[in-house]
């Protein structure tokens, strides 16, 4: 942090980062820089934080190469903020852009959160409703604005069950340009019906539409999503509830 600080804003941030380290389950690099002074955390003031951190780990399996985060005004709690404790007295809005790597994604991908998210996945076939559960996903970042899918699923359509492999690549939604299905291709299996494949694409086209996330005490938006060479930049804009405590994080 500068050295032009104030010695009561050092000693907070420097608290809050502890406890906050303290509750990750890998951490390579992380700083937060609580912008008050004393006077502003008497009266229950603080006009921002900032975030940087690198290799954050949390649940063992989410993974966040980088993250760069800045809140707005806020204000807190000033019994708790002396001890490093922020509890908010009303949500705060707050900007962040966060790095993943395409190891990072595919770690997320084969953790028991998302696993969860993801099990028995139905679609409305004309009526029918056919349903799949992930046995394999893989995510290729290969650059050019692209995400190439690869995996194996369970088929579940008029009682009976199949495997199918495929390969898929997707283009985010970019500015005005909107979210394309690039390709998909059967690998193994005996194939998937033109009225399997739309539902899916309305499926993922509802999922891409939905306003705002919500996870724990956040409520995010992606406000933007650029994929390089075996990375996936995320902007995101949210609504914090709450920072959490020396017991408890997100997931």
């Amino acid at each position: 942090m500068p050295d032009e600080h104030r010695f009561e804003e050092k000693l907070l941030s420097q608290e809050v980062e502890r406890r906050i380290s303290k509750n990750l389950d890998e951490v390579e690099q992380i700083e937060i820089d609580i912008q008050t002074d004393l006077l502003k955390i008497v009266q229950g003031q603080a006009d921002g934080v900032s975030v940087t951190g690198e290799g954050l780990v949390i649940q063992k399996d989410i993974r966040v190469q980088e993250i760069k985060l800045q809140t707005d005004a806020f204000t807190i709690n000033p019994l708790s903020a002396i001890f490093g404790e922020i509890k908010l007295d009303r949500p705060v809005n707050a900007i962040a852009k966060m790095t993943l790597t395409q190891a990072d994604l595919n770690r997320a991908l084969s953790s028991e959160f998302i696993d969860n998210q993801m099990r028995n996945l139905n679609l409305d076939v004309d009526g029918e409703i056919v349903s799949f559960e992930p046995q394999e996903i893989q995510v290729y970042l290969p650059g050019a604005g692209k995400i190439e899918f690869r995996g194996k699923i369970l088929l579940k359509e008029m009682g009976k069950t199949r495997p199918l492999a495929f390969t898929a690549i997707a283009r985010p939604r970019k500015d005005s340009q909107p979210a394309m299905l690039e390709s998909f291709k059967c690998t193994e299996g005996a194939g998937v019906s033109i009225e399997l494949i739309t539902a899916l694409m309305h499926k993922a086209k509802d999922l891409m539409s939905i306003p705002y996330f919500k996870w724990d005490d956040i409520i995010f938006r992606i406000e933007d999503l650029e994929v390089e060479t075996g990375n996936l930049i995320l902007l995101i804009e949210a609504q914090v509830n709450q920072i959490p405590s020396s017991d408890v994080l997100p997931l």
